[in-house]
Protein backbone atom coordinates (compact mmCIF):
# COMPACT_ATOMS: atom_id res chain seq x y z
CA UNK A 1 0.00 0.00 0.00
CA UNK A 2 2.69 2.47 0.48
CA UNK A 3 4.50 1.85 -2.40
CA UNK A 4 1.12 3.01 -3.95
CA UNK A 5 0.45 6.07 -1.80
CA UNK A 6 4.20 6.95 -2.55
CA UNK A 7 3.03 6.85 -6.36
CA UNK A 8 -0.72 8.91 -6.32
CA UNK A 9 1.46 11.37 -3.70
CA UNK A 10 4.00 11.81 -6.26
CA UNK A 11 1.13 12.61 -9.22
CA UNK A 12 -0.14 14.58 -6.58
CA UNK A 13 1.68 17.11 -5.22
CA UNK A 14 3.04 17.32 -9.25
CA UNK A 15 -0.35 18.68 -10.27
CA UNK A 16 -0.65 15.81 -12.48
CA UNK A 17 -4.26 14.70 -10.51
CA UNK A 18 -7.29 16.43 -10.64
CA UNK A 19 -9.40 16.30 -7.23
CA UNK A 20 -12.12 14.50 -9.10
CA UNK A 21 -9.64 11.81 -10.28
CA UNK A 22 -7.77 11.37 -6.69
CA UNK A 23 -11.57 11.41 -4.55
CA UNK A 24 -12.74 8.50 -7.25
CA UNK A 25 -9.58 6.51 -6.50
CA UNK A 26 -9.75 7.37 -2.32
CA UNK A 27 -13.45 6.31 -3.03
CA UNK A 28 -12.68 3.07 -4.40
CA UNK A 29 -10.58 2.40 -1.49
CA UNK A 30 -7.34 1.88 -3.99
CA UNK A 31 -5.16 4.20 -2.22
CA UNK A 32 -6.52 4.80 1.29
CA UNK A 33 -6.26 3.04 4.58
CA UNK A 34 -7.57 3.14 7.51
CA UNK A 35 -5.40 5.84 10.07
CA UNK A 36 -2.96 4.91 12.56
CA UNK A 37 -3.90 6.10 15.96
CA UNK A 38 -0.87 9.30 15.27
CA UNK A 39 2.19 9.86 12.86
CA UNK A 40 4.09 7.73 14.98
CA UNK A 41 7.37 6.61 13.27
CA UNK A 42 5.77 8.14 9.86
CA UNK A 43 7.22 11.13 10.26
CA UNK A 44 10.42 10.49 9.60
CA UNK A 45 10.76 12.06 5.87
CA UNK A 46 9.55 16.00 5.64
CA UNK A 47 7.25 16.16 2.71
CA UNK A 48 5.79 12.68 2.91
CA UNK A 49 2.32 12.31 2.14
CA UNK A 50 -0.30 9.75 3.49
CA UNK A 51 -3.81 9.29 2.58
CA UNK A 52 -6.03 7.93 5.23
CA UNK A 53 -9.52 6.88 6.16
CA UNK A 54 -9.95 9.01 9.22
CA UNK A 55 -12.73 8.35 11.64
CA UNK A 56 -13.29 11.73 14.12
CA UNK A 57 -12.86 11.20 18.16
CA UNK A 58 -13.18 14.00 20.54
CA UNK A 59 -10.75 12.63 23.01
CA UNK A 60 -7.77 12.19 22.68
CA UNK A 61 -4.04 13.99 23.08
CA UNK A 62 -3.02 16.40 20.30
CA UNK A 63 -0.18 19.35 20.38
CA UNK A 64 -0.48 22.42 18.05
CA UNK A 65 -3.08 23.73 16.09
CA UNK A 66 -3.14 23.76 12.35
CA UNK A 67 0.30 21.91 12.74
CA UNK A 68 0.04 18.90 15.10
CA UNK A 69 3.00 17.14 16.98
CA UNK A 70 4.11 13.69 15.30
CA UNK A 71 2.61 11.93 18.33
CA UNK A 72 -0.82 13.85 17.85
CA UNK A 73 -4.17 11.78 18.11
CA UNK A 74 -5.46 11.88 14.12
CA UNK A 75 -8.94 11.90 14.55
CA UNK A 76 -8.85 14.78 17.34
CA UNK A 77 -6.88 17.00 14.99
CA UNK A 78 -9.62 16.41 12.42
CA UNK A 79 -12.18 17.42 14.95
CA UNK A 80 -10.38 20.08 16.10
CA UNK A 81 -9.97 21.49 12.71
CA UNK A 82 -13.98 21.06 11.78
CA UNK A 83 -12.82 18.54 9.33
CA UNK A 84 -15.09 15.80 11.35
CA UNK A 85 -17.32 15.69 13.58
CA UNK A 86 -16.68 12.78 16.61
CA UNK A 87 -17.74 9.60 14.65
CA UNK A 88 -17.72 10.48 11.45
CA UNK A 89 -15.20 9.35 8.56
CA UNK A 90 -14.04 10.60 5.49
CA UNK A 91 -10.25 10.33 3.65
CA UNK A 92 -7.98 12.94 4.20
CA UNK A 93 -4.61 14.04 3.19
CA UNK A 94 -1.54 14.14 5.65
CA UNK A 95 1.55 16.03 4.73
CA UNK A 96 4.67 15.37 6.93
CA UNK A 97 6.06 18.99 7.58
CA UNK A 98 9.31 20.60 8.78
CA UNK A 99 7.97 21.37 12.92
CA UNK A 100 7.35 24.88 13.89
CA UNK A 101 9.62 26.42 16.66
CA UNK A 102 6.43 25.57 19.01
CA UNK A 103 3.21 23.88 18.76
CA UNK A 104 0.72 26.78 19.67
CA UNK A 105 -2.16 25.14 22.04
CA UNK A 106 -6.16 25.93 20.95
CA UNK A 107 -9.80 25.12 21.88
CA UNK A 108 -11.97 24.86 18.72
CA UNK A 109 -14.93 22.64 18.10
CA UNK A 110 -14.89 20.61 21.81
CA UNK A 111 -11.37 19.82 21.38
CA UNK A 112 -8.33 21.27 23.38
CA UNK A 113 -5.32 20.71 21.92
CA UNK A 114 -2.29 21.52 24.57
CA UNK A 115 0.22 24.06 23.69
CA UNK A 116 4.13 22.41 23.42
CA UNK A 117 7.35 23.51 22.47
CA UNK A 118 10.17 22.09 20.09
CA UNK A 119 9.40 18.61 18.62
CA UNK A 120 11.46 16.76 16.37
CA UNK A 121 8.38 15.46 13.97
CA UNK A 122 5.30 17.58 12.79
CA UNK A 123 1.91 17.01 10.31
CA UNK A 124 -0.64 18.77 8.78
CA UNK A 125 -4.12 17.27 7.76
CA UNK A 126 -6.01 18.47 5.12
CA UNK A 127 -9.46 17.60 3.05
CA UNK A 128 -9.29 16.37 -0.33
Amino acid sequence: MKVVQDLVAYFDKGGQLSRRQLRRLLDKNAIASDAPPNMHGLCEKVGATYYFRITGVAEGQIWGTDIYSGDSILGAAAVHMGLLKPGQSDVFRVRVVTPPEEFPGSERNGVTSTPYGRYQYAWVLSAI
